[in-house]
């Protein structure tokens, strides 16, 4: 909407200015042709407010009116065309504050994938309702109108609407037989009574409607641990930028101090050329830093299902605290994922069964009530229908029998891949946990790492300032010094992935 004001403002800048250059044109022209017939007429109109304008020549005037003209035009066309820009690029300098927990819960409540597992909960539980047609009546209203002139459905229509009479056992009536009309208003009914294999495919419904609903709590757990990650990841990127931005600060300094030296003649102008490269590879990593924050926002707005273009900012990496870390050397039978497994083999077991059951009688009551009569609307005639059913299918060509070998067939390869499953996630928890081992003891080198190298760095500087040490070795310190600082932000991000993912290892579905 914007976009289009500013362009309508614009047209009508352009129309107006050329309309007030062609009218004033017009009126000098006037004056010029006026002057020498009538002095006080041509002071009158010169007394205008064009102050701005000189009285001049018509050509200088002209003149000055284009470059009026072009000038406006050009500031005018530059605020509309760069006014979406900046509104775009004010809108991606947004900021808001975001705590691991609200980042949780806004994913949770908004994210896509959450809202997709609980649709299919929703389609699992509606075919399940659907089953309910294995105890309810299933009813069927239908009206026909009928006409023939064939002689055993005439007979019949008269039958049907109990209005037969001597004269129509008339030969030549029952063989040459007139147009006769039928209107029927019938009402069915059938009811199951017994059918075992529609029981179990019930049953079966119902376990697949429970795995649905374990799949949407593991989607939540996965997507909690999803946020966390890209949570510590923003903090990792904060520090990154935090890391440079003192390196940066450290390479100003000694770029001055080497610049100053040098004007004095004493170092070589290599020593500044070294400085000068550290500041502008110090800076082009801090914009790919400060690029990486606005990445990590945009997709932790997407996990949160909300829209790109805002900067969140976080807590310390230090602070933050990813819950309690799991004792359990072992997997966890109970967890969402296995048991929503568990309930797709109980899922073909029980269709299994039902394929089974299929070899059985089935059972049903059905009944009808119908009116039969010659006129249209007409409820002349009421008979009803009812009646039980008892029907066995004997041999369907072998299909039933190779339904049951694949069913089977696919429960056991079900069943092998819970059992790889529950391996590979105990290798992957031992992993787990030698992992968080590794980040602990890495933290407390580091930690050591970073105060060895800041003094190393603080005892460079003395001595490069005495003239001892040349600049190579300061500028080499100060790296060592920001790669030890983010080797322990890495550190730290390491042990709280580790301990999110342990988490998610061990988790356990809420019966």
């Amino acid at each position: 909407m914007t976009w289009q004001i500013l362009f309508t403002a614009w047209v009508i800048m352009v129309f107006g200015l050329t309309i007030f250059d062609a009218g004033f044109i017009r009126l000098k022209r006037c004056i010029s042709d006026h002057c020498k017939i009538c002095p006080l007429l041509c002071f009158a109109l010169q007394m205008l407010p064009f102050k701005d304008l000189p009285t001049v020549s018509f050509v200088a005037n002209q003149r000055l009116m284009h470059r009026r003209h072009s000038f406006l035009l050009f500031a005018v066309t530059v605020a509309v065309f760069l006014n979406p820009l900046a509104l775009r690029v004010s809108a991606q300098d947004s900021t808001s504050h975001l705590s691991m927990s609200e980042a949780i819960q806004s994913a949770l409540n908004n994210n896509k994938s959450i809202q997709l597992a609980k649709m299919d909960e929703g389609i699992a539980g509606s075919q399940y309702r659907q089953t309910e047609a294995v105890f309810l009546p299933q009813i069927v209203f239908s009206y026909s109108a009928l006409s023939t002139n064939n002689p055993l459905y005439a007979f019949g229509f008269k039958l049907q609407e109990k209005s037969i009479t001597a004269n129509d056992f008339n030969p030549q009536l029952l063989n040459n037989p007139s147009t006769t009309p039928d209107f029927t208003t019938k009402l069915d009914i059938q009811q199951p009574l017994l059918n075992m294999d529609l029981l179990y495919k019930r049953k079966a419904a119902e376990k697949q409607t429970e795995l649905y609903q374990y799949k949407t709590e593991r989607t939540r757990e996965y997507l909690s641990f999803e946020v966390k990650k890209a949570y510590l990841q923003l903090l990792l990127a904060y520090e990154a930028v935090k890391v440079l931005k003192e390196a940066l600060k450290n390479a100003q300094s000694v770029y001055l101090f080497t610049e100053n030296h040098y004007k004095q003649g004493l170092i070589q102008k290599s020593d500044v050329l070294n400085a000068q490269v550290q500041e502008t590879m110090i800076e082009n990593s801090l914009a790919k830093a400060k690029s990486n924050i606005r990445n990590v926002s945009d997709y932790l707005g997407l996990l949160m299902g909300q829209k790109n273009g805002v900067i969140y900012t976080a807590d310390s990496l230090a602070q933050v605290e990813t819950g309690t870390v799991s004792q359990f050397t072992q997997i966890m039978t109970t967890r969402s994922d296995f048991l929503a497994m568990q309930k797709a083999i109980e899922f073909s077991d029980l269709m299994i069964r039902a394929n089974r059951m299929s070899y059985l009688p089935k059972l049903n009551a059905f009944g009808s009530y119908q009116f039969n009569d010659s006129h249209i609307l007409g409820f002349g005639a009421g008979t009803y229908l009812a009646g039980v059913q008892l029907s066995w299918d004997i041999f369907k060509g072998n299909t039933t029998k190779n339904a049951i070998v694949t069913q089977t067939l696919e429960r056991n390869k079900l069943s092998t891949e819970l059992a790889l499953q529950k391996d590979q996630s105990q290798l992957e928890l031992n992993k787990a946990f030698r992992d968080l081992a590794d980040a602990r003891f890495s933290i407390r080198q580091q930690e050591l790492a970073v105060e060895q190298a800041a003094e190393s760095l603080l005892i460079l500087q003395n001595r490069y300032q005495q003239g001892l040490v040349n600049t190579t070795e300061v500028l080499t310190a100060s790296t060592q010094l920001s790669q030890q600082k983010f080797a322990l932000a890495q550190a730290v991000f390491d042990t709280h992935v580790t301990e999110a993912y342990l988490e998610l290892l061990t988790a356990s579905a809420n019966h």
